[in-house]
């Protein structure tokens, strides 16, 4: 787990001049294009989807982050991430526009052949084209290597001949172009570049399905389908290298479209729960409601800190990569590979965030909120989907551990001897010492909690060595504890620089942060008890929980009186204003 003083942690907060005007215009997008369409989107108006993908590309939102070489903008990658969290509120057109701008193009533009980006990327960066990815099969999701599509080179050698079929395929009604994995002489999994009116390709009908219904998706076909051999994207054989290096991307902009999409769903819940009346007062002056717009507040701040704080790791991992002489290919899939589990952390975080927050949000309307009359409804359908996209969040949760025991073995990160050291210090007598600083006792629990988190990893990594993989509720049990203590840190970091600058909300941060630790040290306490009972037992058994008590205590606070600070700024603003 990354740590970096406060100072040098970028937030929300630290978002310059042009990009908040970037902001305003996404916005601004939204509110005029697409809230007001969302029936019509819903309803899959033929045309609609693909036009409102082309303003967005003639505002620039589409090749944002497209070197300008190929038609783009050339912005920094938290920009991009920006753009993302600011059209995460758009609904179906949110799933378009990121299934375009992310895995519908990104593999072109980091693998292709110079003459494949030429031939692709303005086109794609103006939303001209329209990209699609087609990885999913009936036999293989979260198993991606297990698809059975097949490439064969033509007797010429001038061609492969696709013949398999792909299913879940976003923006398959209208793409122009799509990345298609397919094993090479029945083995050798790549990918491909295949143009929609290439002959021998067919699609399924629309999916009907529970949320999103406004997004394309219907099944691929391949019949005989004949592309030139020079469409091979990247290397014979090496299609996972593409198809997992994409996916690091897309799960960090997930999370950021969850967070945008959050952050609009709150602010309709807190304007119902202020205008509804029952028992002639406004609900929002009741406690359980107020807690469920505070605890929502929390999670979204939450996920906010941890986002922000990792996509300027990968901003600045780029940096140095390009700085070394990295091809411009290689810097961004580079930077996202060195922050492969933050990446799965956050979708973890980010979808699980959003789906309390439209859940409490239907809670609040009551039965208004299961009426289609009311926005919430169609929000708490259309999250539904961001915990299976990009991995599910069970596959992310076992990438967590998984990542990083790999980077233990390989010499990576010494996971063994921290482990080891915490080992040691359960023999010692606990320091009862206190300390007044300022955010002291934040610092020593979020310190308790990698503490736990070593433990557990080291002890469960050294008994049950490579059967640790089979193990997969300990596997989710740890990764739980480690994405709680990455939000908690990332969330303290951002409390602090906001106290040192004296933000106008950072007493009310203090208050976010106070009670996510309070709560994540008991969540953290659990999770730890059930990894250490299934795998340990007697004297050590006993002193692990031992150990897991000492690290997740915390100073006893007032979580209600906390919610209820905070509720009373969002009723003040009417919105998330943190």
């Amino acid at each position: 787990m990354n740590t970096s003083a406060f100072a040098d942690t970028f937030t929300p907060e630290d978002l310059n001049e042009e990009q908040r005007m970037i902001e305003q215009m996404c916005s601004e997008f939204l509110e005029k294009e697409v809230t007001p369409r969302l029936i019509e989107i819903d309803s899959q108006t033929p045309g609609l989807m693909p036009s409102l993908l082309e303003k967005a590309g003639e505002l620039g939102l589409l090749g944002a982050a497209f070197p300008e070489t190929y038609g783009g903008l050339g912005k920094d990658f938290v920009t991009a991430t920006l753009i993302n969290e600011c059209l995460g509120a758009g609904h179906s057109f949110s799933v378009a526009m990121a299934a375009h701008n992310g895995i519908g193009s990104l593999p072109i533009l980091y693998f292709g052949t110079e003459a494949q980006k030429q031939k692709y990327i303005p086109k794609l960066a103006t939303g001209e084209m329209k990209g699609a990815y087609a990885l999913t099969e009936p036999g293989s999701g979260s198993d991606a290597l297990a698809a059975k599509t097949t490439a064969m080179l033509s007797a010429d050698g001038k061609q492969y001949i696709i013949n398999g079929q792909k299913i879940w395929i976003t923006n398959a009604g209208f793409a122009d172009v799509f990345t298609v994995f397919a094993k090479i002489d029945g083995d050798k999994f790549s990918a491909l570049i295949v143009d929609r009116d290439t002959p021998g390709l067919s699609f399924g009908e629309e999916e009907h399905k529970m949320g999103i219904k406004g997004s394309s998706t219907r099944q691929l076909f391949f019949e005989n389908c004949a592309v030139p051999k020079d469409n091979l994207l990247g290397e014979i054989g090496k299609g996972h290298i593409i198809a997992f290096n994409i996916l690091n991307i897309g799960r960090l902009k997930l999370c950021a479209a969850a967070i945008g999409a959050a952050k609009k769903a709150l602010k309709e819940t807190i304007n119902y729960a202020i205008t509804r009346e029952q028992f002639k007062t406004s609900i929002s002056k009741f406690g359980a409601i107020q807690y469920k717009l505070a605890e929502s507040t929390i999670r979204i701040f939450a996920a906010d800190s941890a986002l922000y704080r990792t996509a300027q790791w990968i901003a600045d991992k780029e940096k140095a990569l390009h700085d070394a002489g990295k091809k411009d290919s290689e810097t961004l899939l580079g930077a996202a590979e060195e922050f492969a589990i933050e990446c799965a952390m956050l979708k973890v975080l980010g979808s699980e965030a959003l789906d309390y927050v439209v859940d409490e949000g239907v809670q609040v309307h009551g039965g208004n909120g299961f009426s289609d009359e009311y926005d919430i409804s169609r929000s708490y359908r259309d999250s539904r989907i961001n915990r299976i996209f990009e991995g599910t969040n069970e596959i992310n949760r076992l990438l967590v551990l998984d990542m990083y025991l790999k980077r233990a073995r390989k010499g990576r990160l010494d996971l063994l001897g921290p482990a080891m050291a915490v080992q040691k210090e359960l023999m010692s007598i606990p320091d009862m010492g206190t300390d007044d600083a300022p955010f002291a006792a934040e610092q020593k629990a979020i310190a308790g909690f990698k503490k736990a988190v070593l433990m557990c990893a080291g002890a469960a990594a050294q008994k049950l060595s490579t059967k640790l993989d089979h193990e997969e509720e300990i596997l989710m049990n740890v990764a739980d504890m480690i994405i709680d203590t990455f939000q908690a840190e990332s969330m303290l970091l951002r409390a602090m620089k906001m106290k040192a600058n004296n933000n106008e909300n950072a007493d009310l941060t203090v208050d976010i942060v106070h009670t996510f630790i309070s709560d994540a040290a008991d969540r953290i306490a659990h999770d730890g008890k059930d990894a250490i009972n299934a795998f340990a037992e007697g004297d050590e058994q006993r002193m692990m929980l031992m150990g897991l008590k000492r690290f997740t205590k915390t100073d006893n606070f007032n979580t209600k009186d906390a919610r209820r600070r905070i509720c009373a700024k969002l009723l003040e603003a009417k919105q998330y204003c943190f």
